[in-house]
């Protein structure tokens, strides 16, 4: 039998390279009948700005401080921030079964747009660059600090995602350890590397551009894919096409087309479903302060909840939070679903 056609209609199990963690694919759930959670679409009306909104230009915020009227991006240190930079040093270890240790850094703040009716996908390429320029210029002033270790940029889009506001904004925690999924990416990475000398990334980009089953959209510089092992329905990785560890290192054209590949990714997702697509992304690249890291390739992951429909979301339940992650449609499937639509965003066109 072929083992692709194998693959597309019985349950199988997929290795994600970059933990070493196991996905189980069942595609034949795909034809089973929904009677489970729908969600409840958010209003999706929000005017320009909002006198209430801690992000929009102008207002006050929790801790008392104003907004200046900014025009662009801006960015301020969270006002309830996770981790504290004043944290003093502690240990606490009770026979090497009650262990604990204090952990520090800095949390902040990116509104990504005056506006507060906007996300990325209904952002101009010109405005996401200048998104991108602002995390760079983050990333490289933060590393600056020697304590920290890691430099997390992400963004939490949409209600159901959890995000506290609606105001397009993303976050950037700066710690002073690793996190747990970059320790495991670190590990698999340099295992692959010093057997190799070459990045496990570029070399896994460079067989998928070949096969060509998984690609979604692909420029000079980056292209975005659904990864052989995704989790989530419709989860994607956008990679530099360039082996280069961290976002320091890209040039004024590579954020400049950064920008696009995250508008295009942003828009086919939002006329996925014809409404504004939720999701959980964010940048993993190398450490920072902790040495050589040759190993690492910068990648940035999407995570999207959505299933079925704008109001059917996928949870972790059950098996998948007891053994490890299941999934129905392949990601073959997304990918061909997402590569053919339209890089026109949906609003922009009422009557299509």
């Amino acid at each position: 039998m072929n083992e692709t056609s194998h693959f597309e209609s019985n349950p199988h199990r997929r290795l994600n390279i970059l933990t070493g963690e196991w996905v189980l694919v069942s595609p034949h759930r795909t034809k089973r009948p929904w009677q489970g959670k729908v969600e409840d679409l958010p209003a999706d009306n929000r005017p320009s700005y909002d006198p209430k909104c801690y992000l929009c230009p102008t207002n006050g915020r929790a801790d008392g401080d104003t907004n200046p009227d900014y025009k662009e991006s801006f960015v301020f240190k969270n006002d309830f921030s996770a981790l504290l930079a004043e944290t003093e040093e502690a240990i606490a270890n009770e026979a090497n079964l009650l262990i604990a240790e204090s952990a520090k850094g800095i949390c902040k703040v990116i509104s990504f747009s005056p506006k507060h009716n906007l996300t990325l996908p209904e952002l101009s390429v010109k405005e996401i660059s200048s998104v991108v320029e602002v995390w760079q210029a983050e990333f490289n002033a933060l590393s600056k600090t020697e304590w920290i270790k890691y430099i997390q940029i992400f963004e939490n889009k949409g209600e159901i995602m959890g995000c506290s506001n609606p105001h397009p904004h993303g976050q950037i925690w700066a710690q002073n350890d690793l996190p747990v999924e970059i320790i495991k990416e670190t590990d698999r990475q340099k295992a692959y590397y010093m057997a190799h000398q070459r990045s496990l990334l570029k070399d896994y980009l460079e067989l998928e551009l070949k096969k060509n089953e998984r690609i979604v959209f692909e420029n000079e510089s980056f292209v975005v894919l659904v990864p052989f092992w995704a989790v989530w329905p419709y989860e994607t990785m956008i990679i530099s096409k360039k082996h280069l560890t961290d976002i320091s290192l890209f040039s004024t054209e590579e954020k400049q087309l950064l920008a696009e590949a995250i508008q295009v990714l942003t828009i086919k997702y939002d006329n996925l479903f014809q409404t504004s697509f939720p999701y959980s992304a964010g940048m993993h690249q190398a450490p920072v302060n902790d040495g050589e890291h040759p190993e690492w390739h910068w990648h940035m992951h999407f995570y999207p909840p959505l299933l079925r429909s704008a109001t059917v979301k996928k949870f972790m339940v059950g098996y998948e939070m007891l053994a490890n992650p299941q999934r129905d449609i392949t990601p073959e499937y997304a990918a061909s679903k997402l590569k053919e639509l339209s890089t026109e965003h949906y609003k922009s066109n009422p009557q299509k």
